[in-house]
């Protein structure tokens, strides 16, 4: 007989909209009604287990179990919701929503996984995709460094952290290889080994371990993670890759001790508790293999193999223990099976009043009673409590930090410290544990491991090859060197190849991907503060200068331009190409224009230019877009770096009042109308050339000495009349605007006699 479909359908959607409790209440009426079913058991114990009624929700997964055996499938919610409270209540770090690289192949993280819901790198020197620290760094051109290996083997195409091309994609036809090419940074690989030998030679043990372990040699492999443990006892990826080849060779006793203290270690990392788990599962202690493959759920609920694996250990536990008896037993014993079989020792003294204090902290009391991770306080103890463990082989005891005084009953809070709070102490009672005289480092005196000494730190390594000075704003190129930013561009404007080993690093000029390498300019404010400020202080000062607008000037030597009329520059020169560079960086975006002079280099009356906006090409080219602001006169000429400067003082026209400015209006308006008359008198074609390079003409001013230059349309107009650079220099200089005004008003009377043929 079937529940009626209305009940049915009404108890589904209460759980849908997450009141758990109504349908847990309908499907028990149902039960009362109807009868023992499969599916309605199923179902009010997941809507037990969402609502935190897990005593009563194992009562109904065995009601159910005992109709028939349960499927992996049948276990989800109930998994789902003993992760989420272990998470809740033993204040778990919140899972990363951030997609993480897989681990390299062959290393321990590729089965266990580093993955979402592990803590981010507590150091600057860590990978942030293994977490470890940093093997072979490579410095992706978003500024970012990781580990080789983290993103050779999975062969990504975005950064992790910022989602940004791991490799430059130049346009096509640019020359450039678009495929990503991971050199080592050379900079962070001589420090790495300089400042952490044994780990890095750790690493390298590791490798070879590595492939040992592909070719089938693990006898080799072993000989070789024991070299890296004695090199760095306390690594915890060593000791995740040893539990790995033992579990492979099966020293199941051997990985137990390793996974142990992997997990001490690094408590909130998943692979110690992934390989103790395995371990455990192999030498039959399924309960605790349950227990850790639920700490691996709840810091990372994503990992879908771990929960399969933790779904059939409690099927096996809801199972009958008799039902893997031959055929041959009696015909009743075999229908009472499930009656006489003793319920898992977790399902025994459960009860839904402690499920918050209890089971949320360390599951069911029973459930990890051969790990007991209930703290009890010693007599008369201060201090962090000492976690006394059962004594079964290879179960090692932990340091918690100190009870908080709200645990009064006697069952203390089990409390997981971060990666960096290592045990003060801790026994391996193990023979492999012996044989390693593995002695777990103080907090302090771990913590301290990845602090680097001051003798070690040498301002020397961070020296730029091109300006022999500290790295200011440090960048890596593909062939993974290291410059100033400042320097590098200075470097490509003369050569596309880098300075160091003459690899050809276009690829920058193509995207402009100067980012600056994070890590080299963290460890430089980290370790040498006082020569960073020093370096800053140069830097700073050097901008000041360059940012004087009467004082070295910048000069580009080329062509006559005028207030208020755009110039358009095609840039090609390095000397240029700097000093455009420079002005984009000071904020001034200003430099002076002028034409050449034979003797002095540049004529003594120039122009102000400001930049509008800058175009690069994928060679170094540039288009610069500019426009006319104010006239000067040059006092002094110079040359900075290559180009020309110049010392000036800016002109301004002299004013006039009464009779005088009433004759310079009418004067000017006498000039405009036969310019604007000479203007409309142009063939069409002509007239069109004008319009799009220098725009239309500018409209009457109705006070004509309102700016220091004078009307506007004089400066377009004295830029289209047909005049020498000579001539238009001299009208430049003149800081008078009636005489000005006179001089191109002689020019109109005679390009109107003399039609022009073409601009």
């Amino acid at each position: 007989m079937e529940a009626p479909a209305e009940m049915l359908e009404m108890a589904d959607e209460a759980f849908r909209a997450l009141n758990y409790e109504l349908a847990a209440d309908i499907y028990e009426c149902q039960l009362l009604e109807l009868g023992p079913q499969r599916h309605l058991y199923l179902n009010k114990a997941d809507a037990l287990a969402r609502c935190g009624r897990f005593t009563e929700a194992f009562e109904a997964y065995q009601s159910a179990a005992d109709l028939d055996r349960l499927r992996p499938e049948n276990l989800q919610h109930l998994l789902d919701c003993i992760a989420a409270n272990i998470r809740v209540k033993e204040a778990l770090p919140r899972p990363q929503a951030t997609r993480r690289l897989r681990p390299p192949a062959g290393s321990p993280g590729e089965q266990a996984g580093t993955g979402a819901g592990e803590e981010a790198p507590s150091d600057p020197l860590s990978c942030p995709a293994c977490l470890e620290l940093l093997f072979e760094p490579v410095s992706l051109p978003c500024g970012h460094t990781f580990c080789r290996r983290c993103v050779e083997e999975e062969a990504v195409s975005q950064c992790q952290l910022c989602q940004l091309p791991v490799s430059v994609r130049p346009e096509a036809g640019s020359g450039v290889s678009p495929e990503p090419n991971f050199r080592l940074n050379v900079v962070l690989c001589n420090l790495l080994e300089k400042w952490f030998p044994s780990e890095c030679s750790c690493r390298r043990l590791q490798l070879e371990a590595a492939g040992l372990l592909r070719s089938g040699d693990y006898s080799a492999a072993l000989g070789l993670c024991e070299r890296a443990l004695f090199l760095v006892p306390h690594d915890y990826l060593m000791r995740c890759y040893r539990a790995e080849l033992h579990i492979t060779t099966g020293n199941h006793e051997e990985a137990l001790c390793d996974g142990d203290v992997a997990c001490t270690l690094k408590p909130l990392k998943t692979k110690g508790h992934f390989w103790k788990a395995q371990a455990l599962v192999k030498i039959g202690r399924t309960e605790e293999a349950l227990k850790e493959y639920l700490y691996c759920i709840a810091l990372r609920p994503d990992w879908n193999s771990v929960k399969l694996k933790a779904q059939k250990l409690l099927c096996d536990m809801f199972s009958p223990v008799l039902e893997n008896m031959p055929d041959s037993r009696p015909t009743n014993l075999r229908s009472q099976s499930s009656r006489i079989r003793p319920k898992p020792t977790f399902l025994s003294t459960f009860s839904s009043a402690s499920i918050a204090r209890d089971y949320a902290v360390a599951g069911p009391s029973e459930l990890f009673s051969k790990v007991n991770i209930i703290l009890t306080p010693e007599p008369n103890a201060s201090g962090p409590i000492l976690n006394k463990c059962k004594s079964t082989p290879g179960e090692t005891s932990v340091t918690a930090e100190t009870v908080p005084p709200s645990f009064t009953d006697g069952s203390q809070k089990r409390k997981i410290s971060h990666d960096t709070e290592i045990c003060q102490s801790f026994k391996t009672p193990s023979k492999m544990a012996k044989k390693d005289e593995f002695v777990p480092l103080p907090f302090d005196n771990f913590k301290a491991s990845r602090e680097i000494p001051s003798e070690l730190v040498d301002p020397s390594d961070f020296e730029c090859s091109l300006c022999m000075r500290l790295f200011y704003e440090p960048v890596t190129t593909a062939c993974g060197h290291t410059f100033c930013l400042k320097c590098l561009e200075r470097s490509l404007d003369h050569n596309f190849d880098c300075p160091l080993c003459k690899e050809n690093v276009a690829e920058y000029l193509v995207t402009r991907a100067f980012s600056k390498t994070f890590l080299t300019e963290e460890l430089i404010i980290q370790y040498l503060p006082e020569e960073l400020n020093d370096r800053r202080r140069l830097h700073e000062e050097e901008m000041k200068e360059l940012s004087n607008l009467t004082e070295d000037v910048p000069i580009f030597v080329c062509t006559m331009s005028f207030p208020t009329i755009p110039c358009p520059l095609h840039v090609f020169e390095p000397r240029y190409r700097l000093m455009i560079r420079r002005c984009m960086e000071t904020g001034t975006k200003q430099f002076g224009m002028c034409i050449g002079n034979e003797l002095k280099g540049f004529a003594d009356y120039g122009c102000m230019l400001e930049i509008r906006d800058v175009k690069f090409f994928p060679d170094g080219r540039s288009v610069v877009d500019t426009i006319g602001k104010c006239r000067f006169k040059v006092l002094r000429h110079g040359q900075r770096d290559g180009y020309n400067t110049a010392n000036i003082e800016y002109l301004e026209d002299t004013k006039v009042e009464g009779e005088e400015y009433h004759e310079l209006v009418c004067l000017s308006d006498s000039v405009y109308d036969q310019a604007f008359t000479w203007f409309s008198s142009l063939k069409d074609n002509m007239r069109t050339q004008i319009l799009n390079h220098f725009g239309p003409m500018p409209g009457k001013e109705p006070i004509p000495q309102s700016s220091q230059n004078g009307p506007a349309w004089c400066w377009w107009l004295l830029a289209v009349l047909p005049l020498e650079s000579r001539a238009q220099l001299a009208v430049l200089s003149m800081i008078s605007l009636k005489d000005r005004l006179i001089a191109i008003r002689r020019v109109l009377v005679f390009v109107t006699r003399q039609p022009l043929r073409s601009l």
